[in-house]
């Protein structure tokens, strides 16, 4: 039986039937994968419908770790197809500033005009999109202080006086010999130096644009919009964000000693720790097992462990590139979906209305 809510400010989930406590987990099994039919979730009563009162219930969100722009979380009690809405729009539906315009004044380094653009709009800004405009398509290249970010590149290479002929230091023989994303200066545009509080620059320093020689030199101009990584990948706010499935391995019998030594180099460093004098195994963090399976190389280890995966259980990284917290990223995703589910819904009334 298909079953769905179409109470406004419920997300539409759609699920069938009724799900046994064996279906609440996936199996790692040595020949296949058992339970992985996504046809129903865990908690749903047969004859029912998803409501709020659900979600609420089981929805848990845990901060695992959070170091700078990288974060790492637990997001339990959802629907595997939720999980893969904030991926997804974590990915290509949130904005970003990046490098769209490049006017080559002058570029007479080895590499190529457009080669040198394409890497220049790849560079990662630390400017926050949520301070600025979309840009109109029908306005000229130069924008707004509103809209737009005007940076410029003014560098040539040449040698250093009294350099060593012989030297093999091109430190120590050039100056300016490696362009690097330092060298990328920002030029406020109107009095964006009053509201902008940093530099919106490069996120790193160090990023290697192109490598030159006494005589090569670059005079060039840029300008930096608005954009969505769905339209392209240098506008992607993340530079990954991904989930997994909680493992959960579970040791049916004792080993101990060689066996365990053995059962221990099946999984990933950490999972299986090994103690008192007999070397007893014993599962001390099952999160970070990479599932590999290898446990059933061994004829005599495996049948000692049972390996599944939470079905509802997500372990959630993500990974920004510099301009936006990861932490708000995720809150800018929900505000997303919030928006795509009344589209949805102010469409179906609609047709509804019509029909």
């Amino acid at each position: 039986m298909l079953c769905c809510n179409l109470n406004p400010g419920v997300l539409l989930l759609f699920h069938i039937g009724n799900m046994e406590d064996d279906f609440a987990k996936i199996s790692l099994k040595q020949f296949e994968i058992a339970n992985t039919s996504s046809a129903a979730f865990p908690g749903t009563v047969e004859g029912q419908g998803w409501t709020t009162k659900d979600f609420e219930r089981t929805l848990k969100i845990r901060i695992v770790k959070k170091e700078g722009m990288d974060m790492e979380f637990d997001l339990i009690g959802v629907d595997p197809s939720l999980a893969n809405a904030f991926r997804r729009i974590l990915i290509s539906e949130i904005p970003s500033m990046a490098i769209e315009k490049v006017y080559m004044h002058t570029n007479t380094s080895i590499i190529q005009d457009e080669v040198l653009a394409h890497r220049l709009g790849l560079v990662p800004l630390k400017a926050d999109p949520r301070l600025f405009a979309w840009k109109g398509q029908d306005t000229d290249d130069f924008g707004t202080d509103k809209d737009t970010l005007e940076f410029e590149i003014k560098v040539k290479c040449s040698r250093i006086t009294g350099a060593p002929e012989t030297s093999d230091n091109k430190d120590a023989l050039y100056q300016n010999h490696k362009v690097e994303s330092d060298i990328i200066k920002w030029i406020p545009k109107g009095d964006q130096s009053d509201w902008l509080s940093a530099d919106p620059g490069p996120v790193e320093k160090d990023i290697l644009l192109s490598k030159m020689r006494p005589g090569h030199e670059m005079d060039i101009k840029l300008y930096a919009y608005k954009g969505l990584g769905r339209d392209h990948a240098k506008f992607s706010p993340v530079a990954t964000a991904y989930y997994r499935l909680l493992p959960e391995i579970k040791l049916n019998q004792e080993v101990s000693g060689e066996a365990a030594e053995r059962l221990q180099k099946c999984f990933s460093p950490g999972v299986i720790e090994l103690k008192g004098g007999n070397k007893k195994a014993v599962v001390k963090n099952a999160r970070y097992d990479a599932c590999s399976r290898n446990v059933f190389r061994h004829d005599d280890l495996k049948d000692t462990v049972t390996m599944d995966k939470v079905r509802d259980h997500f372990i959630f990284t993500i990974e920004s590139v510099g301009a936006i917290t990861p932490d708000d990223l995720f809150r800018m995703s929900i505000d997303v979906l919030e928006a795509k589910v009344d589209y949805f819904l102010e469409e179906l009334d609609a047709c509804l209305t019509l029909g």
